[in-house]
């Protein structure tokens, strides 16, 4: 054998190992380390799931935060938070709360950001995680429930403010002023506002709230605020014609305010297609340059599959909550359906996903014609090792499945008015049950929350 075809086997081995390396070291992916926590979740045993969670990220308990907090370990670290929520243990889903929110950046889905969407979503998937917009407000929204949920009105109203500034990027930035998830955090930064008697921030947030549907139970304690503060605007106006009602620190009663999530937002599932079935759905989102070589390979007939990410079934979208105080049933109303914001975002980007994933196709296409090269293009090895390489790639192409997958479905909420004094509250959904004593002074209240993540 001369020495030239000696090294170029040896090149060609070289190649053909890195690809194969790549491929296995490539499977998995975030949907494999977070089975454990969603099977336990769906078996109702969220502290299995806390405990599968704290393998994954090597803390040996639910107060431990991991050493690095960067890459999936600051979502691990977010779905910790919610199901701690979930088992009314507040200071520890608070602290995980805060920590994550410290460690995921926004990402812009504005529309000259598909640069940034590419590189965060679609393939890089040992990267730092960047949250959609609907999840950066989540975290600041549910963890003022963690605060409001201890009567801790002055950390409540720290979230309240981060809460605001996002609020502000969200609608200014990204033109999503009429994402729901604002409604739900204007209803409880307005809560956390009005109790700290503060009401013209209470009655700007309310105002944001009262844009969406939903949250009647809010009109009456608005119509009440207004008689002790000018802030006006024209959706304020409208309200101020009902006749208003008399502060519980006039007639001696108190409030109770009741936040339900349940159900669980649709995860990220990986999604193999061949690229003819690409193209069919996707074309319009490819450039013209890439669109001509994809196409060219599916009129060749060539077996390249796509590799994206897509979503999974949700859960608990259609579930109805129930509460009781006292025995005494109480409606809620739906504040949000985080379900379908989830969804409608993910459409609005998920072209460029596939595009981005045939991109990629059409180069490990150029990878393999490489191999063929250096081996010699008529070859039997140089083509085997060429369709090796391509297969090893392919594998190795996994798909960006990374999201928050404990957030809830649905959020439901309703305040209430109560004589003072001492009431049994009990809340169910999915399954799920929550009953708390709760004793609320004149002029007083108290807030109370089940997360059923089932």
């Amino acid at each position: 054998m001369s020495s030239f075809r000696s090294s170029r086997l040896t090149r060609l081995a070289g190649l053909v190992a890195l690809a194969t390396f790549a491929g296995l070291v490539g499977c998995g992916g975030h949907t494999a380390r977070t089975l454990q926590m969603r099977t336990s979740l769906d078996e109702g045993q969220p502290k299995a799931a806390i405990s599968s969670i704290n393998d994954e990220i090597d803390v040996k308990s639910d107060k431990d935060l991991p050493s690095d907090i960067q890459g999936d370990n600051a979502l691990l670290v977010l779905d910790r938070a919610s199901i701690q929520q979930s088992l009314a243990q507040f200071p520890n889903s608070q602290r995980d709360f805060e920590a994550a929110d410290k460690a995921i950046d926004l990402l812009d889905l504005s529309r000259n950001a598909s640069d940034s969407i590419a590189q965060y979503i679609f393939s890089d998937s040992a990267g730092r995680y960047k949250a959609p917009p609907y999840e950066k407000l989540l975290i600041n929204t549910l963890n003022m429930i963690n605060y409001l949920e201890r009567g801790d009105l002055s950390g409540a109203r720290v979230e309240a403010r981060r809460l605001s500034v996002m609020q502000r990027y969200v609608v200014d930035n990204l033109g999503q002023k009429d994402n729901p998830v604002i409604g739900l955090g204007g209803f409880l930064a307005g809560l956390s506002y009005e109790k700290s008697g503060q009401p013209d921030e209470a009655l700007r947030f309310y105002d944001e709230a009262l844009a969406f549907q939903g949250f009647s139970s809010l009109r009456a304690p608005t119509r009440t605020l207004m008689q002790s503060t000018s802030y006006k605007s024209p959706r304020l106006n409208a309200l101020a014609a009902e006749a208003p009602g008399r502060p519980v620190e006039q007639t001696g009663e108190a409030e109770i305010i009741l936040v339900v999530g349940y159900g669980r937002v649709p995860h990220k599932i990986a999604n193999r297609i061949p690229i003819g079935l690409a193209l069919t759905y996707f074309s319009s989102a490819i450039n013209p340059h890439d669109l001509e070589a994809a196409n060219k390979l599916a009129v060749e007939g060539a077996a390249i599959w796509i590799n994206y990410p897509t979503l999974a079934p949700g859960q608990g979208g259609y579930a109805i909550p129930a509460a009781t105080v006292d025995g005494h049933s109480v409606g809620l109303e739906e504040a949000v359906d985080v379900e379908k914001q989830v969804r409608a975002e993910w459409h609005s980007i998920e072209g460029r996903v596939a595009a981005s994933a045939i991109t990629r196709a059409i180069a490990r296409v150029g990878v393999g014609e490489g191999v063929k090269t250096v081996a010699g293009r008529d070859s039997t090895v140089g083509f085997i090792a060429a369709i090796g390489s391509m297969i090893a790639l392919t594998a190795a192409d996994t798909p960006d499945t990374r999201s928050w997958e404990t957030l809830p479905a649905r959020v439901a909420v309703t305040r209430v008015r109560v004589p003072a004094g001492k009431h049994t509250i009990r809340l169910d959904a999915r399954g799920v049950s929550r009953t708390a004593q709760v004793n609320v002074e004149k002029g007083g209240w108290s807030v109370v929350s089940l997360m059923a993540l089932r």
